[in-house]
């Protein structure tokens, strides 16, 4: 470490003010990356399926595109997670979502040339983007107290809606704009994806200074210099692992139940007659659901406590199931109530899950772990996404809505179960 840099983090030590300042500076400007990158996110999982289904010719593997890009997602959050715990978020988001604009990128060549190789190992490269997404919640909490951490994670979420409504809506618009210039009218969307990402990581990379996890990191260090009392450690790392089981499993759960059905809304849609515009106003609903109730949410989180929310997650994705399974195909008004509470399910589940993990971690493991658990994360949509097209062909999307309703209550006993273990 330079002595510049060496002073500037000792006067971000010295000084409570700056802190504050910093912490909401960080907060704008990951907002408005999230902007950015909550369209990059949100486009590619309007057509995704649909891409896939018209370049295969089944319905059955039309969950892969999901399962692919979630799966691309899992390996991403761990480079990110890890350049982040070295470099400070400012390299690791930056790189991440520079990398998933490359991955669609790659998707538009495929369709372009009609390579269904190329298609599934940019759709793994384009992840990179969705994990980034993701993760790029963690950097506003680096510097919020206990009773803050809730409310900054469900600030960056908030700002990502404004990306991730218009990402579905605009997606007639940036078809045509793909067949204007010769390109196939799925891809389009993906066009708005490259551009997003790549736009989200050069907000970060050139005005994310300096980074929060490092004066964070720098001010941990300095407490415990200056206070070196070491009493009951071993209770605490007893309690910071079950934390963050809890808050993994939670998160993980509600990424299942969620991805799984989302991924197969679309092309159930599709063979009951809806077109393209009125499958993205469904899924714009359901994204607007995932972070617009972010900030409620936060609020919610940090007030009434972690578990209640956790709790509330698994009915609220129950109900979602329930909906969308008995729901008639042609029913738009039934499909977009069902969504949208699959995505404040998930809102619910995400955020509260995040906050114990964020509560469990210190400074100098926080973002490696926060990557790893968002491997797991990642990897359970992979599977949600990838199943879902296999027990629509096999059954029916009714099979699979009412099969993620059920799953999503097994929520209650994880949180009976860390209620338990404090007394």
């Amino acid at each position: 470490m330079s002595s510049k840099t060496a002073q500037m983090n000792q006067s971000y030590i010295d000084s409570q003010e700056k802190q504050k300042m910093l912490y909401k500076r960080t907060l704008i400007i990951v907002s408005i990356s999230q902007i950015f990158g909550g369209a990059g996110l949100a486009a590619g999982v309007t057509v995704g399926a649909l891409l896939a289904q018209q370049m295969l010719g089944t319905d059955a593997f039309a969950g892969l595109p999901s399962g692919l890009f979630t799966l691309g997602s899992a390996g991403a959050a761990l480079i990110v997670g890890r350049l982040s715990q070295r470099y400070g978020r400012r390299t690791g988001l930056a790189a991440g979502f520079m990398i998933g604009g490359l991955g669609a990128i790659g998707v538009i060549i495929s369709a372009i040339i009609n390579s269904v190789f190329l298609l599934f190992a940019s759709l793994l490269i384009y992840g990179a983007g969705t994990a980034t997404n993701l993760q790029a919640r963690y950097a506003g909490t680096d510097l919020a107290n206990n009773k803050q951490r809730a409310t900054a994670i469900s600030i960056t979420m908030v700002f990502t809606t404004f990306g991730a409504v218009a990402g579905p809506n605009l997606v007639n618009v940036m078809g045509d704009f793909a067949l204007s210039i010769g390109v196939p009218s799925l891809a389009g969307p993906f066009i708005l994806s490259a551009a997003a990402f790549i736009l989200a990581g050069l907000i970060l990379f050139i005005m994310l200074r300096p980074d929060p996890l490092v004066i964070a990191r720098s001010i941990e260090v300095s407490n415990q210099e200056s206070n070196r009392i070491k009493h009951s450690t071993a209770t605490e790392l007893i309690e910071n692992k079950r934390g963050i089981i809890v808050g993994a499993t939670i998160m993980v759960l509600t990424q299942i139940v969620m991805v799984a059905i989302m991924t197969m809304t679309p092309v159930h849609m599709k063979h009951h007659g809806h077109n393209l515009g009125k499958i993205g106003l469904v899924i714009g609903f359901h994204i607007g659901a995932m972070y617009l109730p972010s900030l409620i949410t936060g609020v919610l989180v940090d007030k009434f406590g972690r578990t209640a929310m956790a709790i509330a997650s698994g009915a609220t994705l129950l109900l979602a199931g329930l909906i969308s399974a008995i729901a008639p195909g042609d029913s738009l008004i039934l499909l977009v109530i069902a969504l949208s509470l699959l995505g404040l399910g998930w809102n619910f589940g995400l955020i509260s899950g995040t906050a114990l993990i964020v509560d469990s971690t210190e400074t100098s493991t926080r973002a490696k772990t926060q990557g790893t658990v968002d491997v797991l994360i990642a990897l359970s949509g992979a599977s949600g996404g990838a199943l879902s097209g296999m027990i629509v062909a096999g059954s029916s999307y009714t099979t699979l809505s009412f099969t993620g309703g059920l799953l999503s209550l097994l929520l209650i006993p994880v949180v009976i179960w860390s209620r338990g273990s404090k007394k």
